[in-house]
């Protein structure tokens, strides 16, 4: 695994600034073509911009009344989800076909389960509080993280929720984990972080490796 990827330092408005349009209406939404019937994602530099078994120490608590929701650890170090994250997760768990799971290589899984269980998502549409608010509660289709080939992570998540490769759509940062798509699934490798943008850009490859136009 690579890294090279430093801390994401806050800015000085917080940890990161909010999307300037942080719940649109995406085109792929109501377009009436399918969607995938479970979204993948990985942690380190795809749901956050950090390392959580390098650049985290523990104990971790969150920030009263940050916003976004901002955790601080031992040394003071601020941690969030990528700015549109949040906001792409309160969605997704809304959507009736769709459902969420992580699978990440992080060997602490006990501390990237408290960092997902302490952060909170935003309120849904029109500020309804329907849904998940912690932001694990989002992961309806279960989580996989420790050490290890992701092709063992997507074996048990399709063991578990009984939802065929091909049904699934993988968000990573790391180029070597495009070994998943051997089994079927699309993967989609990104950048810097989880965004509106690479998230449709993700469904738009999911859909041309189904056919659908």
């Amino acid at each position: 695994m690579a890294r090279s990827k430093k801390l994401a330092k806050p800015a000085p408005d917080g940890f990161s600034s909010m999307s300037s349009n942080p719940t649109p209406s995406p085109s792929w939404l109501h377009d009436g073509l399918p969607l995938p019937r479970l979204i993948v994602l990985d942690l380190d530099y795809t749901l956050w911009p950090f390392y959580s078994d390098i650049h985290i120490s523990t104990p971790i608590r969150l920030v009263p009344n940050s916003s976004p929701p901002t955790l601080t650890d031992r040394n003071g170090e601020h941690f969030a989800l990528y700015a549109d994250a949040p906001h792409i997760l309160r969605l997704v768990s809304s959507l009736p076909n769709t459902r969420l799971a992580v699978a990440s290589k992080s060997p602490v899984g006990d501390l990237c389960r408290e960092v997902l269980k302490l952060l909170r998502l935003p309120p849904g549409e029109g500020g309804s509080e329907k849904g998940p608010k912690r932001t694990i509660d989002a992961f309806d289709a279960g989580l996989e993280i420790y050490e290890g080939t992701k092709l063992r992570h997507f074996e048990a998540i399709s063991k578990r929720t009984g939802i065929p490769f091909s049904q699934m759509l993988f968000f990573d940062d790391e180029r070597p984990n495009l070994e998943v798509e051997s089994l079927g699934v699309t993967m989609r490798l990104i950048r810097d972080g989880l965004t509106w943008e690479e998230l449709e850009k993700g469904i738009m490859q999911w859909r041309a490796n189904q056919g659908i136009e």
